[in-house]
């Protein structure tokens, strides 16, 4: 069922050991991952410093992206639930001064992005 709700866009949470291994060349010596959610072969990552979005481009998912976001720069965010006819949940994230969001992830079930907006708010208000 994993797979399938990957797939379809549903993220399901990974073992944060798995994904510090995984990030071993990413992370700052005694960094450690608080949350992580994995759509297919991207993630999303929360560790006590920062926001990680970790991109796989391309067909075989070579090529990464490491997007960055040090919880101190985020100055607000939404969440926006999935409604009767819009399935998809959304969190918008901006960083100080910026006009725009820097970063819009979508989820299909509400449970995963109000998990991420807990995180985030506990993260980014402490």
């Amino acid at each position: 069922m994993g797979l399938f709700n990957g797939l379809i866009g549903n993220a399901t949470e990974a073992k944060p050991a798995g994904v510090e291994k995984d990030l071993a060349d990413v992370l700052m010596p005694e960094e450690q991952v608080d949350l992580a959610l994995k759509l297919v072969r991207d993630l999303v990552v929360f560790t006590d410093y920062r926001l990680i979005i970790v991109d796989k481009q391309g067909v075989t998912g070579k090529k990464t992206s490491y997007k960055t976001y040090p919880y101190k720069s985020i100055s607000r965010f939404t969440v926006e639930t999935s409604g009767h006819f819009d399935l998809d949940a959304e969190l918008k994230i901006w960083i100080s001064s910026a006009l725009e969001p820097v970063e819009i992830l979508q989820f299909r079930k509400d449970k995963n992005i109000t998990q991420v907006q807990k995180a985030l708010a506990m993260a980014v208000l402490k």
